[in-house]
């Protein structure tokens, strides 16, 4: 049979029982021939628990001590669910992403995979056992634990899958699939079959948190099947109506009828606006405002710079909410003086809210119909930006559910 990597989130190892669960269905697919590796988070809250802890101590904790506290969690998930699988009779082995070893370069609370040693897993699988490896964490060069920065364990179960060259990636979760937009939001929002890869990732990266757009870029980039379905349903139904249930991460060129025009509605309340007035219109100023923000290791988002008038340009551009203060910051005391800017100002009660479709690639008339559809609700676009396959505004949080419900309906996705 195949080789099987399962992934589980916190919510599913949220307790003991929880646990139990997982166990009986991870048993249930080793059960059907299949091998497994299994990847899970920390028990829910336990991560958010840890580094309040650790804050308690150090208001601003240094990097390499919190990617220590914070990989515990995932160390007491793999423990306890190789026990549980014991427990049911079944061989099992935990392994902490060092022991792996799950290679990543050392830069602490957000580190990237570079490498992963197969030969121990490989050793386990062929012997039967079923292997548990903690998501979320590697070790760099130095042999320094290092962590994925929030929703690693997402990245590392697909970065497992790829080295290993599984046959699918299931990454359960406590949603039965990836939706056309939040069903909180939106109640009539509909459950996707299939989505492609292109699609999920700049639905993941737009805000839905159903993945982490890094483990979307990675399945997409190693060409690894991912499956999105729930981990609370009944633990011992049908593996043949489990293993088709969700949402499948797909390759456009694996789906055989013409796409739909729009696969979803995603939105993003973290956002902040700031805009740098009068700097002078010259090469390089994009660079002179952007790099110390880059070197403060700030994310950007969406820009844009103004038309010259008189030799003078605004540029604005959008980070994340919790960064603005930090970036107002930079910009006040490295930018402001040194390129002559006439003033910065900033909003950081600004929402982002994107159409997305592979099929706005053979069909037009896309930006007008959400343009008519926004203003028709009297909401204001503050910014803009466009790709292949979406289109993202950005305008007043106290309008983002307002937008999105009204663009659901414009375009139909209630339909299947």
């Amino acid at each position: 049979m195949a080789l099987i990597v399962h992934k589980y989130g916190g919510t599913s190892m949220g307790s003991t029982e929880r646990i139990k669960n997982v166990a009986l269905r991870v048993a249930k697919w080793h059960d059907a021939g299949h091998q497994i590796i299994v990847v899970p988070s920390a028990m829910s809250g336990e991560t958010n628990r840890l580094i309040r802890l650790a804050k308690e101590i150090m208001p601003e904790p240094d990097p390499r001590e919190l990617d220590m506290i914070a990989s515990t969690g995932e160390q007491v998930s793999v423990g306890l669910l190789s026990m549980a699988l014991m427990a049911i009779g079944k061989q099992a082995v935990s392994y902490a992403g060092w022991q792996v070893a799950i290679r990543t370069d050392s830069a602490f609370t957000k580190a990237r995979i570079q490498s992963i040693d197969d030969q121990r897993v490989r050793r386990d699988l062929d012997a039967g056992k079923i292997v548990i490896i903690t998501g979320f964490q590697g070790v760099d060069e130095h042999g320094n634990i290092a962590t994925l920065g929030r929703g690693g364990s997402d990245t590392s179960a697909v970065a497992v899958a790829a080295a290993l060259k599984a046959a699918e990636c299931l990454i359960f979760t406590d949603v039965d699939g990836v939706y056309t937009t939040d069903p909180r939001v939106v109640s009539e929002a509909r459950r996707l079959k299939t989505v492609t890869f292109e699609e999920m990732l700049e639905m993941a990266s737009l805000g839905s948190k159903v993945l982490q757009s890094r483990s979307v870029e990675f399945a997409g980039n190693y060409k690894v099947p991912t499956r999105v379905l729930s981990s609370l349903t009944d633990p011992m139904m049908p593996l043949e109506e489990e293993a088709t249930s969700g949402t499948l991460i797909s390759f456009e060129e694996d789906t055989h009828m013409e796409q739909a025009v729009i696969s979803g509605i995603a939105f993003n309340r973290d956002e902040a606006k700031i805009t740098v007035l009068g700097v002078p219109d010259r090469p390089g100023i994009a660079y002179q405002i952007l790099g110390p923000i880059a070197d403060a290791n700030i994310e950007v988002d969406m820009i844009i710079q103004n038309q010259s008038v008189e030799g003078k340009t605004d540029f604005t551009f959008t980070v994340p909410r919790g960064e603005f203060n930090r970036s107002m910051d930079v910009l006040n005391n490295s930018v402001k003086a040194h390129i002559g800017a006439a003033n910065i100002i900033g909003d950081n009660k600004v929402s982002k809210v994107s159409v997305v479709g592979v099929g706005m690639r053979s069909h037009v008339g896309i930006a007008s119909q959400m343009f008519r559809t926004l203003s028709e609700e009297g909401i204001n676009i503050q910014m803009i930006s466009t790709s292949e396959i979406k289109i993202s505004v950005l305008i007043d949080e106290k309008y983002m559910e307002l937008a999105v419900r009204a663009l659901h309906k414009a375009f139909e996705l209630e339909n299947a």
